[in-house]
């Protein structure tokens, strides 16, 4: 997903937060959560799942966080972490691109 305009990308600890509830809406098992704050600005985070992970990049000079959902089973729904993201970070545009990978 890439989200241009959203609110709090600066803090990691809400950002992760919000990794951990999305995780959870869809119906992953949230494991570990980190994060790297560059300077002078800017985030990595990643949150480890049981089925895979949620990673994000904070560009806040253009206004940009990248999130990417990777995730399996058919028990786990990342529509529903993306809903839950676009409610609690505000974006003013988004762009959302779905690649359904492992199938032959």
């Amino acid at each position: 997903m890439d989200f241009w305009g959203a609110q709090q990308v600066e803090d990691p600890k809400k950002l992760g937060e919000f990794l951990i509830e999305a995780a959870k809406k869809a119906g992953n098992t949230p494991l570990k959560f980190s994060y790297h704050k560059f300077n002078p600005h800017g985030i990595t985070g990643i949150l480890l799942l049981a089925e895979s992970h949620i990673a994000f990049h904070s560009w806040p000079e253009f206004d940009y966080l990248a999130i990417d959902i990777f995730t399996c089973g058919k028990k786990t729904f990342p529509e529903k972490a993306l809903r839950y993201l676009k409610q609690k970070l505000k974006p003013k545009k988004i762009k959302v691109l779905k690649i359904e990978r492992g199938k032959i």
